[in-house]
This record gives structure tokens, sequence and C-alpha cells, in this order.
């Protein structure tokens, strides 16, 4: 596979250092998601993803509290593994995807949490709603990708949503207000 100079150049930069500053790296959709998961009437714990995600992360891996994040996912990505329940859900009855097509989030703050951790606090739009959340974050790697040798960052991170928060309060309480997202989050220079 052959690569443009510049990006090989800027390669060869970054695998040569033993840190790099504030890289403005693009997330790879390819190997992100957004996995979220809800209480159903107390009978199951249906799963979703939110797929298509797109954006970009500045990345400074000498003082990662100086990183940065801003996601865009769209709702034409949302997928539940049942066609009508993805329906349903993008349906002005839950997440009305006509009307806000995007869910977005903006960090603010990234805190060291120690070992690899980070607390990433930021602002989440949903539903044409916006609030301040918090992920635990933890970093899976950051280093020169084996296979495309293109900078690569990898994270993982966790919050837990409520839903009616955003204004999507449909059947609660019966079926839970409380959303378990799972965030996996893999970024390149390109």
């Amino acid at each position: 596979m052959k690569y443009p100079m510049r990006r090989f150049l800027l390669t060869l930069l970054w695998a040569n250092s033993s840190a790099f500053a504030a890289d403005n790296l693009t997330i790879d959709a390819s190997h992100s998601a957004v996995i979220f998961s809800w209480n159903h009437f107390g009978f199951s714990n249906p799963v979703a993803r939110l797929e298509k995600i797109q954006g970009n992360l500045a990345l400074d891996s000498r003082d990662l509290t100086q990183s940065s994040v801003s996601v865009t996912m769209p709702l034409s990505g949302l997928r539940t593994g049942d066609a009508d329940l993805d329906k349903r859900l993008k349906s002005d009855e839950f997440l009305d995807a006509e009307k806000y097509p995007n869910i977005t989030f903006t960090s603010k703050q990234v805190a060291d949490a120690g070992q690899g951790a980070l607390t990433i606090t930021g602002d989440l739009t949903v539903h044409g709603v916006t609030k301040t959340v918090v992920l635990k974050a933890k970093v899976d790697k950051i280093g020169v990708h084996p296979l495309s040798h293109a900078p690569t960052a990898g994270f993982d991170a966790d919050t837990v949503l409520r839903r009616s928060d955003f204004g999507v309060s449909k059947y609660v309480p019966a079926m839970t207000d409380e959303l378990f997202v799972h965030i996996s989050l893999g970024a390149d220079l390109r």
C-alpha cells in the first residue's frame, strides 16, 4: 500500500519522537462505536449501537489533559438488530431523528484519573437538549498502527445517562430511565 509523501514523513517524525504534541486525529468510524443498553420492563436488557461516528480528536500525548474530542453520531447509524425497533427509536416517540438527526459530544475538560484512566467532561446534545456528562475513560493504546503505519489512538469510555434528562421519557419508570453507555473510539492521522 502506498502512502502520500506528507503522511509518510509525518509518520516517520511521529514514530521517532518519544511523544508528540497536539495532533489532530480523525475518528475512524470502522473501528468506533457507541453501545448502549437499557432494561426493558424488567424482562431483558436490549443493546443498540450508534455507528457512522464522525469527529476529531486533538491529542496531546505529552499531557492528555490538554486533549479534546468532538464527535457527531448520526441517528441514521442507530442499529439494534431489529429494523422495526430501529425505526421506532428514530421516530418522534423516542429520539425524533427527523427533527434531531444527530447526537453530539464536545469535551470541555480532560482530567488524569491515574493508571491510564481519564475523566472526560463535556456537553452531550440529544433530542435538542444539551447536558454536561462525565465519561470514565481509559487509554487503550497510542502509537503507530502496524498495518496503516499511521499515528493512531484508541480509547474506551463508560457512563450512565438518564434519558428523561434529554426529554426522552416514554414509558419511564416501567422501562428504565438509565442508559448504560460504552464507547470504543479509534482515531488516526489521515
